[in-house]
């Protein structure tokens, strides 16, 4: 709607507005532009308090001499008033007057000017609050506003208010009287908890004629006491003796002590640090351990630590000699801080157990090994056992050899390892030494019958035994003396040879008893002597005597 207003002859249209940003050039239209240049006398621009220009038709326009638009006013063909880099100044009515033939006719024009606030600027600003205890923390401004911007604090992206208690928000708007232009300072006033650590404050600058802009986040350290400390042990366990154990304390004020009193055995120890190392522990350091604020001894945390320790004692250590038959018994002293698991070993071989030798035999022979564990703790002890004995010859076969030779084995059981001796030249093998036992070997070929003898011996004694050998292919009998022995299994056969010959020296005898019976019944009848038949039953006699050997 307009507003008409009859003041002598001139005739005043409705107020107009027109908004324009602070340093851009403006444009005012006179009439809204719609007049028509040959209805026009003369159009004059003026604001209250000072004309601007005038121009009348068909000639140019004159501009006034007034400083504040001289340099920065033009009018247009449609007489729209130019002014360039408008100013807070420029924000006034200017009125446009048209001189007709009939009429004067004025057209006032409202401009606001408009100015966008700089961004927000912290200055002011602390580094650290305490927690309870109200602090400044921050002043938040914006300058060159127009109109004047609003600045609100957030904390964590929500607005803060001023409660009149922990949070107080001062702002001021100052007006420069050079540029008209606004100036908005906030400061805030905060009282911080302990939730407050890593809160992010900002501050944002409001304007009808922006977007809200916002500070960098402002992060304060929060400062509040302790209120319990605590101790760990920093080192890994389990601790053995000679180990280094290292304790730290730490408490959850801020900032944090820089010395603590640490006590080592009940002895208060206070340190520039919160690292205290107990250096080659033995197990007397086995116990609670604490530390404590250098200034207030109530606030105190402790920590238990264990030191393990294993000894381990064999009853039986080095090299043990041992008679055969003889008894032995082992015993294993432990002492330690926990459990242990013993195992034992004997050479590579595993031992469910050591228990006591009631009787010793070669076998006994060997290195034990005892393994005691516990908490990553490992002992080993370790001794040998030798068992000694004079030779005994256990056995002394003859087998069969290659074509007419004999072998003859002698078993004899000793240690120190038996050595052996024979009667007779050969070709001489061993086996194996093991669990007091070796097999001795000799080849020969004999021509006839004879009699072989095996000699063992050691540095405890020596025994000796002996074989009849002959020189026959058949010739396989053990020696009497060993005929149940662990070649037992070749007394079949050689007990069948000696029952075929005997049965054949009876077969024999019986038939010369015939004959000789016969031929004496000859003789009573011829008369003859018996001298052949006594000379041939001699013959017979050598005979059966060499078969019986054999």
């Amino acid at each position: 709607s307009q507003r008409f207003l009859f003041l002598k002859s001139k005739t005043v249209i409705g107020l107009e507005t027109l908004t324009s940003k602070y340093g851009d050039t403006i444009e005012i239209p006179c009439n809204k532009g719609q007049l028509k240049e040959t209805d026009v006398t003369l159009v004059k621009w003026k604001y209250e308090g000072g004309n601007i220009l005038v121009k009348q038709l068909d000639q140019n326009a004159t501009i006034s001499p007034d400083v504040n638009y001289k340099n920065r006013v033009s009018i247009k063909k449609d007489f729209s008033l130019v002014i360039t880099q408008v100013t807070m100044t420029d924000q006034r009515t200017f009125t446009c007057m048209v001189v007709e033939k009939d009429d004067i006719l004025e057209y006032p024009v409202q401009v606001t000017i408009y100015k966008v606030p700089s961004q927000p600027q912290i200055t002011n600003l602390t580094t650290a609050m305490a927690v309870g205890k109200p602090t400044m923390l921050a002043q938040c401004r914006t300058e060159g506003a127009s109109p004047a911007a609003n600045i609100t604090w957030f904390k964590n992206k929500t607005p803060l208010m001023t409660d009149r208690a922990a949070i107080k928000i001062n702002t001021n708007v100052d007006v420069d009287k050079e540029t008209r232009l606004s100036t908005t300072t906030s400061t805030l006033e905060y009282t911080a908890v302990k939730e407050d650590i890593d809160a992010k404050f900002t501050c944002q600058v409001q304007h009808i004629q922006s977007a809200n802009m916002d500070s960098s986040p402002l992060v304060f350290t929060v400062n509040y006491p302790t209120e319990k400390v605590d101790l760990q042990v920093v080192s890994q366990g389990p601790f053995k003796e000679g180990d280094n154990v290292t304790l730290k304390c730490t408490a959850d004020g801020n900032p944090p002590p820089s010395s603590y009193s640490f006590y080592i055995n009940g002895e208060k120890k206070t340190v520039d640090s919160n690292i205290y190392t107990l250096t080659n522990v033995t197990r007397e350091n086995t116990g609670d351990y604490k530390c404590s604020l250098v200034d207030n001894e109530d606030i105190v945390a402790s920590v238990p630590i264990t030191v393990e320790y294993l000894d381990v004692v064999l009853s039986t250590t080095g090299k043990i000699v041992k008679k055969l038959g003889e008894s032995l018994e082992v015993t294993v002293d432990i002492k330690a801080s926990g459990a242990a698991q013993t195992s034992w070993k004997k050479g590579n071989a595993k031992l469910n157990s050591l228990s006591k030798f009631d009787k010793l035999t070669y076998s006994d022979s060997g290195m034990y090994e005892c393994v005691v564990s516990m908490a990553g703790l490992k002992k080993t002890r370790t001794f040998e056992l030798v068992v000694e004995g004079p030779p005994v010859i256990k056995n002394l076969i003859k087998e069969r050899g290659e074509g007419m030779a004999k072998v003859l084995k002698c078993v004899a059981e000793g240690s120190p390892k038996p050595t052996v001796q024979w009667s007779v030249n050969g070709t001489s093998a061993e086996s194996a030494y093991e669990h007091g036992k070796v097999t001795y070997s000799i080849t020969i070929v004999p021509n006839g019958n004879l009699t072989v003898s095996c000699t063992a011996s050691n540095v405890l004694g020596s025994d000796i035994k002996s074989i009849d050998v002959s020189a026959l292919v058949e010739d396989v009998t053990m020696d009497k003396q060993d005929q149940k022995d662990e070649y037992s299994d070749q007394t079949p056969l050689a007990v069948g040879i000696v029952v075929g010959l005997m049965l054949a020296v009876v077969a024999i005898g019986l038939a010369y008893w015939l004959y000789m019976k016969k031929s004496r019944q000859g003789s009573w009848k011829t008369g003859e002597k018996e001298d052949g038949s006594v000379e041939e039953s001699k013959k017979l006699e050598e005979s059966q005597n060499q078969k019986a050997d054999v």
